[in-house]
């Protein structure tokens, strides 16, 4: 079963151009959607993605990956 994984493009504390690669690399099987999420709030304030049904934020995008290892299946 692939991961889900949602990614929003504005998103001020992640570069799609560098995340996208770096996830595909982590999570060869992702089925990566980019796109508003409607959480703009914490969006506006630091890194974040979607995984498998968990939003999972963090300061940066290196450590927002990081942390959605522990939810990759």
């Amino acid at each position: 079963m692939a991961n889900d994984i949602r990614v929003c493009e504005k998103c001020r504390h992640t570069k799609l151009k560098t995340m996208i690669p770096k996830i595909k690399k982590m999570v060869p099987d992702a089925d990566i959607k980019i796109g508003c999420k409607s959480y703009c709030g914490p969006c506006g304030k630091r890194a974040f993605m979607y995984i498998n049904g968990r939003y999972v934020s963090a300061p940066t995008e290196d450590e927002v990956l990081a942390k959605a290892l522990a939810f990759v299946k």
